[in-house]
């Protein structure tokens, strides 16, 4: 894509507790030159930003990235951001200086998301109950990812300008059957608030395999989320029981938000959503969704959501929203 020396463009990234996503945008929509690096791999934040800025400028002689917006879990704390997922520390003054940025915005990565949710076309999203039917979007619309962590916010209107941050990753994990009560008095002996992201999020997963591996009388055989994932796609018994109490689990704490905040809709997204798929769609998660919901009501729908840079995409809305109430400000005031 060429690109007019005069243009203004934007750098926007998406950063979780494992993988960053990086492009740029020019129209406050689409983003170009996407790329995925492991958070790991980079000694900071402005590491990978800085990078990405000398990248473009040899790829894109005629455009100079000076201003970036980043989707990243947490919350800002005056300068600094307090993500304990993250493997470095992240202040947006030092880092704006050393990826040599103009300006440096932090928005949190499911308001991101959920910025994001209007954009997504129908056709994509998958239906997680049986007979659900599209009446199109529906508002308040909640958006929920188990990724690194767990990540929950609410998109307010159908142009997604006004989101709802919320921090229920982080929210006290409520047991809703004797094996669950058993996980939970056994991860209580660790940790003395056990969260929804103690389960519900990828290193949860493992938290949960090993509990009920122990309860099994098994030694864990795995150390990472994606081993315990293929495990039971190979049918392994622990594996295959740690995926069904997870997703029954998760389908408790969506019913649980929605009656909570008053969502019309569910959107699932995040890294670990996509790689459990068909765990999803096999029915402890809709059995336990659904149980919430007494007749005649019907149970809000929830999607499922393969689009991997919504982040980014949410990213790119919001400096297009900041950009045209700075245009406006001017305007108005001229």
């Amino acid at each position: 894509m060429e690109v007019a020396a005069s243009a203004r463009a934007c750098l926007v990234a998406d950063v979780g507790g494992t993988n960053a996503r990086v492009g740029w945008t020019l129209d406050g929509q689409s983003v170009q030159d996407v790329v995925v690096l492991r958070c790991s791999d980079n000694a900071s934040l402005a590491h990978i930003l800085g990078s990405y800025v000398e990248r473009m400028a040899r790829s894109h002689p005629g455009m100079a990235l000076r201003e970036a917006v980043v989707a990243i879990a947490g919350y800002l704390q005056g300068d600094r951001l307090v993500n304990a997922n993250l493997p470095w520390e992240v202040s947006v003054a030092r880092t704006a200086d050393a990826a040599r940025l103009e300006s440096l915005v932090l928005i949190n990565d499911f308001g991101a998301v959920a910025h994001a949710i209007p954009g997504v076309q129908r056709q994509t999203l998958v239906p997680l109950l049986p007979g659900q039917r599209d009446p199109g979007m529906q508002v308040p619309a909640l958006v929920l990812g188990p990724g690194t962590g767990l990540g929950a916010a609410m998109c307010l209107d159908r142009a997604g300008a006004e989101v709802l941050l919320t921090e229920s990753g982080h929210a006290a994990l409520a047991a809703g059957n004797p094996l669950e009560l058993a996980v939970l008095q056994d991860l209580a002996t660790r940790w003395h608030h056990v969260d929804n992201e103690r389960v519900l999020s990828g290193t949860g997963m493992m938290h949960l395999y090993e509990s009920l591996a122990r309860m099994r009388g098994e030694t864990p055989l795995h150390r990472r989320a994606e081993q315990v994932v293929a495990a039971a796609h190979a049918g392994e018994a622990t594996a295959r029981q740690t995926l069904d109490v997870f997703s029954g689990w998760l389908g408790s704490l969506v019913a649980d938000l929605v009656l909570t905040l008053g969502a019309r809709e569910v959107y699932l997204a995040g890294g670990v959503t996509a790689h459990i798929a068909p765990f999803l769609h096999a029915g402890p998660f809709q059995q336990r969704y659904a149980a919430r919901f007494g007749s005649p009501r019907v149970p809000p729908p929830v999607w499922r959501i393969d689009h991997g840079h919504l982040g980014l995409i949410g990213a790119a809305i919001h400096w297009r929203s900041r950009t045209s109430c700075s245009v406006r400000s001017i305007e108005e005031h001229a």
